[in-house]
């Protein structure tokens, strides 16, 4: 099972930590780290979104924040190459719990 650092720049904004799978998200442990006090609205924000978005325009609003942070998924062990939030994967993080698709 894979572990990622979510980074923002040289900040470690938490770990991911894969325990299993629901197609197509991986499902995941995640664990704060010293930066996520400055992006834990904007994921809350977006674990909040639920119910219909017919045209996607509550996501766009909700996920444009969070896609201009540059947030980045780095492999802890170096196997897989770094992805980037929202460019090349969808990164959903409530509490403890995160679900991560790749696109």
């Amino acid at each position: 099972m894979a572990t990622w650092r979510l980074m923002q720049g040289d900040t470690l904004i938490g770990e991911l930590s894969e325990h299993g799978c629901d197609q197509p998200f991986f499902l995941m442990h995640f664990s704060p780290g010293p930066g996520w006090e400055s992006v834990r609205a904007l994921f809350e924000g977006l674990a909040a979104l639920t119910g219909p978005d017919p045209d996607g325009s509550r996501f766009v609003r909700v996920a444009r924040p969070l896609r201009d942070l540059d947030l980045t998924l780095v492999p802890v062990h170096g196997r897989e190459p770094p992805l980037r939030v929202l460019r090349n994967c969808m990164l959903r993080i409530d509490g403890n719990a995160a679900r991560l698709r790749c696109y």
